[in-house]
Formats: C-alpha cells, structure tokens, sequence
C-alpha cells in the first residue's frame, strides 16, 4: 500500500504537500485559538510538517495518518528532528475511513478530500473522530476563476464540476451543518512555491535515473508542465484550508 511512484518523485523533497507556505500554516495554526495539550489527527498528512510544527510552537500533540512509505518516514525524521517525537506519532496506513481510537479536539484533512470521495463525505469521516465541540480542517482547491469550457479545465488536471468557486464551497460547507470560523488561502506565489519546486525535484531525478521505466513519463510531464500550469493552472486554481465547527 503506496502512493504511485510518480507522486513521490514529483514531492520528494517538499515539507509541505499542498500550495500553502510554512509562514502560512504558522498564521493559521495561531489563528485557531486552540490551548496547548490540543489532541489532531491529521489524515493524508504528508511529510507531517504541520503536526510537527504545531507541536513545537503550539504544544499540540497528536497523530498523522498517510498512504506513502516516504512521506511517513519524512513525518517521523522531522519530529525527531523538532525535538516533538513524543508528542506525534506518524502511522502508515490508508487514511479513508480511519477513525481515532479516542475522540480528538482537532481533526483534518488538508488537501486530500478523495479519501471521502468528495467534501461531504469527508466532512463525515472527520466528524467521527472529534470531541463535541471540536474544530475540523478541510483543505480543498476552488476556482479562482470558472473555466471558460472544458478544455480549460482539464488543463489543471479536472473537470469543471470537480470544484466550485470560493462562495459557493464555503456555502457548501455551511449546507453540510458547519460554520465557517477561519479560513487560509493560498496566493498565487505559494502555488508556484508548491509547483514550481516539483520541476527541480523531477529534473535531478531524470539525471539520476536516466533508464527508468519511469523516466519516459517524468520527461513528458517537465517539458508540459511548466507552461500548462503558466498558462491554466495559476490563473484559474484556488486552493484553502478551511476551519469548520458543527452547528
């Protein structure tokens, strides 16, 4: 049970898997409020640089869950390395339908809502594991600008029905029973910070591994990648984290 081996070569050398910086995710921790002690689980978490830095500079502890033998390696050499590896656990597993053995004040999701096909079913997983009254965090894209036609949107990688524009996700959000109490979103320059850092990773790889079964595709996806993501990518994907608490 992994990740397909594209994934990691693309973001073997990211901390954080999705397009927000760590100054960002710095903010949006302390914007939560949250006391130190507060118990997360973090399900399709990455390389955990969230939880560990929560950890260190919020005394928060708790447990991250994630599909790629990498990244949860990465996970559990980082909390050794912020000194917080008594306060995380990092599992490898699949995170849809995994549900914490004790409720938690924290749960999320960020980036990864396929583990419950879609917003609405994960907004259900995540509920499972929180304590009444407890917060959730939905990472989810949005259109900053809604695709002109279909062409356009498969260009960043979807179809036009996959996500919604900004007011009409939080709606949706508010329609499953939630408030909307935070919200980080990214901008344009933690997007290229996301992508861009993908290119260098999957360059030195092809230097590395030039007779891979893989290296075909890798080559494909350097020389399109850059220009589709200039041209469709930057001007129409959104992307957020969002805090929600249950009505």
């Amino acid at each position: 049970m992994d990740l397909p081996r594209i994934f990691t070569i693309r973001e073997s050398n990211h901390r954080i898997h999705n397009p927000l910086t760590a100054d960002q995710f710095a903010t949006l921790g302390a914007s939560l409020r949250l006391p130190a002690g507060t118990r997360v689980l973090d399900l399709a978490g990455g390389s955990g640089e969230m939880l560990c830095t929560w950890a260190r500079d919020l005394g928060f502890t708790g447990t991250g869950v994630d599909i790629s033998t990498l990244f949860t390696a990465q996970a559990r050499a980082r909390a050794a390395e912020l000194g917080v590896a008594d306060q995380v656990e990092f599992l490898h597993g699949d995170a849809a339908g995994h549900v914490a053995d004790q409720p938690v004040d924290l749960a999320a999701c960020v980036g990864a809502t396929w583990i419950g096909d879609g917003v609405p079913g994960t907004v259900q997983l995540l509920q499972r594991s929180l304590l009444p009254g407890g917060m959730m965090l939905i990472g989810e894209p949005f259109w900053r600008q809604t695709p002109p036609d279909e062409e356009t949107a498969q260009a960043c990688h979807a179809t036009a029905a996959d996500f919604l524009p900004l007011p009409a996700l939080i709606e949706q959000f508010q329609e499953l029973g939630y408030d909307v109490v935070e919200m980080m979103l990214a901008d344009q320059n933690s997007w290229d910070r996301y992508t861009a850092a993908q290119w260098l990773s999957m360059r030195r790889w092809l230097d590395e591994n030039p007779d891979d079964e893989l290296a075909p595709e890798v080559r494909e996806e350097l020389t399109t990648e850059p220009a589709r993501y200039a041209r469709y990518g930057r001007e129409y994907l959104g992307w957020g984290v969002f805090a929600l608490m249950k009505r």
